[in-house]
């Protein structure tokens, strides 16, 4: 580990910050607030986007592409939404430069002004919505399932890689159909997705629910969430799914004609995730040795290398290694054989332990008599001496308990990690001391949940689905409650 790395216990924000560069995930780019993928990064993204895809699919949802320009007055349509996002449009408002007047630089060409101002999408319902609008006439023609890869880019002041940029690739979902029922059955079903991906691929166990009024998407009826806890106590929102009920199609006058020969308003969600999940990956999980990525997400599961003194060894050595190389690829497991002699073994040990490669296998000339393999795993750092035989077996094993091992660790860090508090005084000592999942009684109204959040930072992460009836009094008002939710400062 390099000197100049930070443990998370003396600067969690510079060791995140300096993990995501150092290990060539992404890195500022020259434009203000805004970041540049790095391949081994963007390696991770295709992953998660690739799984997400396949799970989204699978549930019968086709990929579209929508404009990135969204003309001014469609925001005007729908008043919560353009409330909601107005602070952090990006606005083009002309379409030429032309040459400075001392002709070393360039400026505006104030004749090539737009007829209407375009806002750069910070999110698509709006120019998705008047699209519908011509697909949608009939009960026929629902429901419509459509999701799409894109950019989207809200402005922002204060900015982190992965974790809130200026740029960012998401997903979004946006959906129609004939009444509400199948809307919010599509809204609830997308969550259960996300919180199946970020378990079962990502190894973050999450928890589900709906947002507060005062966190709710602009312009939904009802949010639902996925949030998770970082190793600094802090939540995070990994995924939301919006009840956006008949709003949109109301703003862009989408109607279609029922089975009883009526004309109505169609019922609509979004839903999405973005490249934050790589900031949920990297903070879940890694340690102060660098990444630690799960192995269904890892872009390169085991990665072998040679130890020799002469070159002559590596021959045999590589002979070997290959063999082990395509049967471990014969059980769909991504191997990388590094044979490089412009590197030592111990720095390429270094190397691939910063990066977060789960398995490592290294190789000499004892191993070629004794027809065994050293093997390392990065979520522990153990190692041990394994026989060839059957190597793929046992390698695919290890995959596999180190992708539970990972899950089991944050999940029991969030159970060690959640509190339940009764008390104002309880609440501030978790909030302001502790960090974590503060459970506790809420009177249900926008002006204590504002208060909290003045005075603590503290935000409602989410009212769980799985919460139970308790009454119990405000920790704040001292007002009556009927439950506990969840509250905790944020990313």
């Amino acid at each position: 580990m390099a000197k100049d790395f930070p443990t998370r216990e003396e600067n969690y924000a510079q060791w995140y910050n300096d993990l995501v560069i150092k290990a060539d995930l992404a890195e500022n780019s020259a434009v203000r607030g805004c970041m540049v993928i790095k391949p081994y990064g963007y390696a991770i993204w295709e992953k998660i986007q690739g799984t997400l895809d396949k799970m989204f699919k699978d549930t019968g949802h086709v990929n579209a592409y929508f404009p990135l320009f969204i003309p001014k007055s469609f925001f005007s349509r729908e008043a919560q939404h353009v409330e909601g996002f107005a602070k952090e449009c990006a606005v083009v408002t002309h379409y030429r430069l032309k040459k400075s007047p001392d002709g070393k630089g360039v400026v505006v060409d104030e004749d090539a002004k737009l007829d209407e101002e375009l806002i750069i999408r910070p999110t698509s319902e709006t120019i998705i919505w008047d699209t519908y609008r011509n697909w949608i006439q009939s009960y026929r023609d629902l429901p419509l399932l459509i999701n799409q890869w894109a950019n989207v880019v809200r402005w922002e002041m204060r900015t982190r890689l992965f974790l809130r940029t200026t740029e960012f690739l998401w997903q979004e979902g946006h959906t129609a159909h004939a009444t509400s029922e199948e809307a919010i059955e599509e809204t609830r079903k997308i969550l259960d997705i996300y919180a199946s991906f970020a378990e079962n691929w990502m190894g973050i166990p999450v928890l589900k629910g709906t947002k507060s009024p005062n966190e709710r998407f602009a312009g939904a009826v009802d949010t639902y969430c996925i949030e998770a806890l970082m190793q600094d106590g802090k939540a995070l929102q990994a995924g939301t799914s919006h009840f956006l009920g008949q709003n949109f199609a109301k703003a862009f006058d989408v109607k279609f004609l029922s089975k009883e020969n009526k004309l109505e308003y169609v019922w609509a969600t979004s839903w999405g995730v973005s490249t934050r999940l790589m900031g949920a990956l990297i903070m879940a999980h890694s340690d102060d040795h660098g990444l630690v990525l799960p192995p269904k997400l890892a872009p390169t599961q085991v990665v072998i290398v040679p130890i020799y003194k002469k070159i002559e060894q590596l021959g045999e050595i590589s002979e070997f290694a290959l063999k082990i190389k395509k049967s471990l690829e014969s059980k769909g497991i991504t191997v990388k054989y590094d044979d490089r002699d412009t590197f030592k073994p111990g720095w390429k040990f270094s190397e691939y332990e910063f990066k977060g490669v789960p398995v490592r296998l290294a190789i000499g000339p004892r191993d070629l008599e004794n027809q065994t393999v050293e093997v390392a795993r990065r979520d522990t750092l153990e190692k041990e001496i394994l026989q060839v035989t059957d190597i793929e077996k046992k390698i695919e094993h290890l995959l596999e308990q180190i992708q539970k091992k990972l899950y089991h660790k944050a999940l029991s860090f969030r159970e060690n990690n959640t509190h339940t508090v009764n008390t104002w005084e309880e609440f501030l000592d978790i909030i302001e001391n502790k960090g974590g999942f503060a459970l506790a009684h809420w009177d249900g109204t926008v002006e204590t949940e504002e208060k909290i959040k003045e005075e603590t930072k503290a935000t409602i992460r989410t009212i769980p689905l799985d919460s139970k009836q308790e009454n119990g009094f405000c920790i704040y008002s001292g007002k009556p409650s009927m439950q506990r939710v969840v509250f905790a400062r944020a990313y």
